[in-house]
C-alpha cells in the first residue's frame, strides 16, 4: 500500500494510473477523478496517433488493429515505450493531479513509478458482466460476437501475447490498489472515494 500525505502548505503530485480488462469501468472511474480536478491522459492516446499516421483514413480500424500497433510500438520502443512517452508528457506539463489510463504492460508501470506520487489502481469484474457492457457501449470495436470479444479479452489479459505485448493480468498484480466492480456507479464511487480518503490527499 502507498500513502501520500500532504502538508497544509505544499500541494502534492498525485499519478493515479488505471488497469484492468476493458469494459472493466476504468472509464467511469476517469469520469470521477476529472470532476474531483484531475487531469486525463491515456496510454492508448498514443496508440491513437500511430493509428492515424499508418491507417488509411476510411478504413474500419478493428480492436485487433489497435492491439497490433500497440504491440507494433513496443516492440520497436521498448516494452515500456507507452508509459514512457506519457510519462514525458506529464513532466512538461504544471499540472498536479493526473488520472492516466490505458496501461497494459508491466514495462509501462515501471515507468510511470518513475513519478513520485504514482500509484496504480487495477479494476476487475465478472467475464458475464464485462461482455454486456462491452455490448452496451457500442463503440465501433466492440461489435462483435461473444467469442470474438473473449478471445480480444484473453490477449489483453497476457493470453498467447509476448512479453512486450499486452499483460493486463501481470499488471493487476502490481496494482497497489483494486476494485472488483461488479456492482453499481455509485458503489465504485464510494470504493475510489474511501482509496483516496486513504491517501489522505484532500
Amino acid at each position: 500500500m502507498i500513502g501520500i500525505n500532504m502538508d497544509n502548505n505544499m500541494k502534492t503530485k498525485i499519478f493515479i494510473g488505471l488497469t484492468g480488462r476493458m469494459g472493466s469501468g476504468k472509464g467511469e472511474v476517469v469520469k470521477i477523478l476529472e470532476k474531483m480536478g484531475f487531469k486525463y491522459i491515456s496510454l492508448s492516446d498514443i496508440v491513437r496517433e500511430e493509428i492515424a499516421k499508418r491507417i488509411p483514413g476510411g478504413r474500419h480500424v478493428s480492436r485487433a488493429d489497435t492491439q497490433d500497433i500497440g504491440n507494433r510500438l513496443r516492440k520497436e520502443g521498448g516494452p515500456g515505450v507507452l508509459g514512457k512517452r506519457v510519462r514525458q508528457k506529464i513532466e512538461s506539463l504544471d499540472v498536479e493531479r493526473w488520472v492516466i489510463d490505458g496501461i497494459r504492460n508491466p514495462a509501462e508501470v515501471i515507468e510511470l513509478q518513475k513519478l513520485e506520487g504514482f500509484f496504480l489502481l487495477g479494476l476487475d469484474a465478472t467475464l458475464s458482466l464485462i461482455l454486456e457492457r462491452i455490448k452496451s457501449r457500442k463503440r465501433g470495436t466492440d461489435v462483435e460476437d461473444d467469442d470474438v470479444l473473449l478471445a480480444h479479452l484473453e490477449r489483453e489479459w497476457g493470453e498467447g501475447e509476448p512479453e512486450g505485448g499486452q499483460q493486463v493480468g501481470k499488471c493487476m498484480a502490481m496494482a497497489d490498489y483494486t476494485i472488483e466492480n461488479n456492482s453499481s456507479l455509485d458503489d465504485l464511487k464510494i470504493d475510489v472515494m474511501k482509496i483516496l480518503a486513504g491517501l489522505n490527499i484532500f
